[in-house]
């Protein structure tokens, strides 16, 4: 297993993702949902460990 180095940079609600490539992805966070502009899925946080995702269907 290699080492991989990521980052991320917070902006109010907007989070912008960045891998060894330079920029991945951007998020957007608020309270409990989020959702990511690179797997186009919606998350939400449960109490404890535990989250809910939904995958957008591809076609």
């Amino acid at each position: 297993m290699g080492i991989v180095y990521r980052s991320r940079k917070k902006i109010g609600p907007l989070v912008l993702n960045f891998t060894e490539n330079g920029y991945s992805s951007w998020s957007l966070k608020i309270g409990r949902w989020s959702w990511n502009s690179k797997t186009r899925a919606h998350r939400v946080d449960l109490p404890g460990p535990l989250s809910w995702k939904q995958d957008k269907s591809r076609r």
